[in-house]
């Protein structure tokens, strides 16, 4: 047992306040692990659980006692049972939705999502990784790259995670082979070299028998770098978040009385204290902040990620959707621009058709009017299309029918992506990163429609008789 790990213990038995404190304190790191079918996601998360003591005894006897029913190890406990909850995720031996874990170290919280393999389940996973800070892509020492392989890296580098861990798991089938593990690290970085991700870790290791999982591996000598759970650990991830633009988009009025009238949201990026002007968008309207509440009492100072609710000194017209910026900073207000578009849905996406969009916390109807290039995610080369089918990826061309406030993606998360949603059955298809804004058509997409002759008659009689009513 390790000193830092006697302190916790010792901690917790002499004064259990100041352990909680502690455990508060800790910061908070969210990590997504995705790949290929079968390369070993819900049995590193399960490693990770046992290895941290983030299991309790009777989780662990049911999940040995249904290891002889669904499990793959023997005798051994199938430790992906630990995430693998669903009975057809269990029956099958895959993961289909998203699986959220939670644990801890003496060092760091952790926020697991174990995200699906299969193809057809690229919207699952593209949800996961839409709130990590890294990814663990980890890929089977038997085969090497595969296409999901690369498909989950291209959107994980899409939805701007700068950190990837390379797990190059079940080395103890492959001998702890170094030959095997530089040849899929070096074709691996062949393709990586595209996708502009600066930070790229590999790690050789076997999820199984635990080796470099939290503690280094007897297996592997020639491997230099840190185990797993280490790098998990000592990840510097604060110098991720955007300080320097004030992005707060507003998710709820809240007026429990005349006396009282309160903006709620969680500030996106940037920093924000009372006494600070602020804009709203997309009225463009001026206001000073008058205090900064919480759950916990009023703050001095609120950063990125923080969940508040703002009060003015002004009294103005602001309302859901709405985005608050600093006074002397500005973003983009317009109906168009090009974004990177994943798509979700069986059915293809169709240029011109009519889509719902929703971007943070604004919605508007409008339309993709085109498609700039197909992405191949093996190659990354771009194509041309006019249709874009399921798990298909492509720059795109969105206009809205109403002007809202945006960013580039890059600059700030929350204000740079959106969801398309099929208006008649309100599932969302689509999921995109905009990547900058463009000049609006000359059609307004509100006026569409062509009239009947019976409407063009009825325009022309109104128009001679009452032409004060339609000039």
């Amino acid at each position: 047992m390790s000193h830092t790990t006697n302190t916790s213990t010792n901690l917790l038995q002499s004064d259990i306040i100041a352990y909680l404190r502690r455990h508060e304190e800790k910061d908070l790191l969210r990590f997504i692990t995705c790949g290929s079918v079968d390369d070993g996601k819900s049995t590193l998360i399960g490693r990770l659980l046992y290895d941290t003591k983030g299991i309790f005894e009777d989780q662990l006897a049911a999940v040995t006692r249904d290891s002889r029913v669904h499990g793959t190890t023997g005798d051994t406990p199938d430790l992906a049972l630990l995430v693998d909850g669903l009975q057809s995720e269990r029956e099958q031996g895959i993961t289909i939705d998203v699986a959220y874990r939670y644990f801890s170290t003496d060092r760091r919280k952790f926020i697991i999502a174990d995200t699906p393999g299969h193809e057809q389940y690229t919207r699952n996973m593209a949800t996961g990784a839409s709130t990590a800070s890294l990814a663990i892509i980890l890929i089977d020492a038997r085969y090497g790259v595969q296409v999901q392989t690369r498909r989950h890296s291209f959107i994980c580098a899409l939805l701007g995670i700068r950190h990837f861990v390379i797990a190059v798991n079940k080395m103890d089938l492959v001998q702890f082979s170094q030959e095997r593990f530089d040849h899929i690290t070096q074709d691996y970085l062949h393709f990586a070299d595209k996708l502009g991700v600066r930070d790229i870790r590999f790690v050789p290791l076997s999820a199984l028998t635990g080796d470099n999982v939290a503690r280094p591996s007897e297996h592997t000598p020639w491997y230099q770098g840190l185990p797993l759970l280490e790098i998990l650990e000592t990840l510097e991830i604060d110098r991720d978040d955007n300080l320097t633009d004030l992005r707060f988009p507003v998710q709820y009025v809240n007026r429990p009385h005349l006396d009282f009238r309160g903006y709620c949201g969680t500030l996106a990026a940037g920093t924000i204290r009372p006494g600070q002007k602020i804009k709203v968008l997309p009225s463009g309207k001026l206001a000073t902040v008058k205090s900064i509440l919480t759950w916990e009492g009023e703050l001095n100072l609120a950063t990125a990620g923080d969940a508040i609710t703002l009060t003015l000194q002004e009294e103005i017209d602001i309302s859901r959707g709405d985005i608050l910026v600093a006074a002397e900073q500005h973003t983009h207000l317009g109906r168009a621009f090009a974004a990177d578009l994943v798509w979700m849905h069986d059915q293809p996406l169709d240029i011109g058709k009519r889509y719902d969009f929703k971007l943070g916390t604004s919605f508007s109807g409008g339309r993709i009017r085109a498609i700039d290039y197909q992405i191949d995610v093996n190659s990354l080369e771009q194509h041309p299309a006019q249709q874009l089918p399921l798990n298909g990826i492509a720059r795109v061309e969105i206009e809205l029918d109403n002007p809202l406030a945006f960013d580039e993606y890059q600059l700030c998360q929350a204000t740079g992506s959106f969801v398309v949603i099929d208006r008649l059955s309100n599932v969302t298809i689509g999921a995109g990163m905009i990547r900058q804004p463009l000049l609006d058509s000359s059609l307004p997409l509100q006026h569409t429609h062509t009239n009947t002759p019976f409407e063009q008659d009825l325009k022309a009689l109104i128009q001679k008789h009452f032409p004060h009513w339609w000039p």
